[in-house]
């Protein structure tokens, strides 16, 4: 059969305020260490009972609904009737014997899970013949925003050795309480196509690019409704989208994580992920709006990151020049593309989306990290590629798949081929090559010796160069809370030694009971912003009473 074609000037840091970065939970260590632990391969091995499953899965896919169960091991665990069906939509082929899987662990007997999840995602690595994207791009998205596990999987079927496979973690109600706290909120994730059956008045082919509709009917068929309810308040996004010109940034901001929303962006447009917001279909990402009122943007399907997708939406499919070449403004100017255009027309946030690809440009890029991983993620699993009975490349493919184009037609860049070139562009690039405010070191004064009274504030010093003009802390006592924020001056009155010696002071009390802080600071200068740490997102800073006393 034939494949399925299928975001004035200089302005307040209040909108970065309701800012919430990833809390901790139980569930975070025993994911890292367990079912998604990246160093060591899952077997999964699946018994049909029924001859003609791979048949009966075709149809259960072509008709749109149900499972075929199966029975299920997942290392010394084992699971009676899972429901299996294939998943995917325009890379789904009927006979295919290495389409994507989703497994419903309790489709026939309730409370079957796998460290609480209930869900299994298998994805086939279309159009990468390195094999390692997926697992790589989320790698290097977790450490700036919240986005899903994914580790290498061998599939058992009917004790044959049906292939190697990549294991994503769902975006579930465990993924949403780990990263937000809850799971009660709205959630939609963007279809990858349109529905045929959209009214009338509806734009077409305007997919999930969060244009407003004004009949609220149209949604349902760019989107898929994950929670009760929420079309309001997705319409209402799109509403604030659309006028973000008119409004005050901090509008915007309350339906939006904007900071989120530029790391999204610019992760999407460093990796040459065109597969998503950024490229024709604007899809791939899901929308959580949290306690806050806020929607989250969460990353998805990363198999054709690092330019294995071609198309932006403007003209034909890029070659391997272009790819190199991708403008980090990209569609800036683009009312089509309003979470890019809306966002990056405010001058502040513009500021941090650039700071976000100039991290990733020299945290990732410029330092190797990237590459060296996919080789060593390649040596993990090389001996169960070549013995992966129906994977769609040959070995020789696989081992040059990281420095040369593979296939005469679909032309997929070398992971190294492409970035390393990428990078370069970038680093020269008129936008990221200005200069951002540094902090060179932060430090919390602590009590003087033999002081008799204990210190019961956290007086925050940071040396800051590179010509700041203004320096914020965000700060919260609890990470259930949002955080707050404020100035921090260079005057000789507040905690910062003498005035004018580029060492930006602030004293924050805690309220009766709290004794722990966590922060990050932003800096600005006329040009650029910058963070510290860089991946404040993951890991913010954090110090205790205790520990200056």
């Amino acid at each position: 059969m034939k494949k399925c074609l299928l975001l004035l000037g200089l302005i307040s840091f209040l909108p970065l305020l309701r800012a919430q970065l990833p809390r901790p939970t139980k569930f975070d260590r025993k994911a890292k260490a367990g079912f998604y632990e990246v160093e060591r391969i899952q077997e999964l091995r699946l018994r049909f009972s029924a001859p003609n499953w791979a048949d009966q899965l075709d149809s259960l896919r072509l008709a749109g609904k149900g499972t075929l169960a199966a029975d299920l091991q997942v290392g010394e665990m084992a699971f009676r009737e899972v429901g299996v069906r294939y998943r995917g939509g325009k890379s789904f082929r009927a006979g295919n014997p290495r389409n994507a899987l989703h497994l419903k662990l309790d489709a026939y007997v309730e409370g079957q899970n796998v460290e609480g999840r209930n869900t299994i995602k298998l994805s086939n690595a279309l159009r990468d013949p390195s094999m390692v994207r997926e697992v790589l791009g989320y790698e290097m998205a977790r450490q700036y925003l919240p986005a899903p596990e994914a580790n290498f999987v061998r599939l058992y079927i009917n004790e044959e050795y049906w292939g190697l496979f990549v294991n994503v973690e769902p975006i579930d109600s465990l993924f949403l309480e780990k990263h937000f706290g809850a799971s009660d909120g709205t959630l939609v994730k963007a279809r990858g196509s349109e529905a045929a059956d959209a009214p009338a008045d509806c734009k077409k082919r305007i997919y999930a690019s969060l244009e407003y509709e004004a009949n609220p009917e149209c949604y349902p068929h760019n989107f898929e409704l994950k929670s009760a309810e929420g079309w309001e308040a997705v319409q209402a996004l799109t509403q604030h989208l659309r006028v973000a010109a008119e409004r005050k940034p901090s509008e915007l901001a309350e339906l939006l994580n904007v900071d989120r929303a530029l790391w999204m962006l610019a992760f999407n447009n460093v990796l040459v992920n065109l597969n998503s917001y950024t490229g024709q279909y604007s899809q791939n990402y899901y929308l959580y709006r949290d306690s806050l009122g806020q929607f989250n943007p969460i990353l998805w399907d990363l198999n054709l990151a690092f330019g294995s997708f071609k198309n932006t939406g403007r003209g034909s499919d890029l070659d391997l020049a272009g790819l190199q070449q991708l403008d980090p403004l990209l569609h800036a100017d683009n009312p089509r593309k309003p979470l890019i255009a809306s966002l990056l027309a405010q001058p502040l946030y513009r500021k941090i989306y650039l700071a976000h690809v100039r991290t990733l440009v020299y945290e990732q890029l410029l330092s190797g990290r990237y590459l060296e991983r996919a080789r060593a993620l390649q040596e993990l699993i090389k001996v169960s590629f070549i013995n992966d009975p129906h994977k769609y490349y040959v070995l020789a493919d696989f081992q040059n798949s990281l420095e040369q184009t593979i296939g005469r037609r679909s032309k997929i860049p070398g992971i190294g081929e492409l970035m390393e070139v990428r990078a370069s562009y970038l680093k020269k690039h008129p936008e990221i090559v200005v200069v951002p405010p540094e902090v060179s070191t932060v430090k919390v004064l602590r009590r003087e010796k033999f002081a008799a009274e204990p210190v019961r504030d956290f007086r925050i010093q940071a040396k800051v160069d590179k010509l700041p003009k203004r320096v914020k802390l965000y700060y919260r006592f609890d990470p259930r809370e949002a955080y707050r924020e404020v100035y921090m001056a260079d005057d000789g009155r507040s905690d910062d030694g003498e005035a004018g010696d580029k060492t930006f002071g602030v004293r924050v009390l805690p309220p009766e009971g709290a004794d722990t802080l966590e922060y990050f600071i932003l800096t600005e200068n006329a040009r650029a912003v910058s963070f510290y740490p860089s991946q404040y997102m993951r890991v913010p800073l954090k110090v205790g009473l205790a520990e200056i006393n």
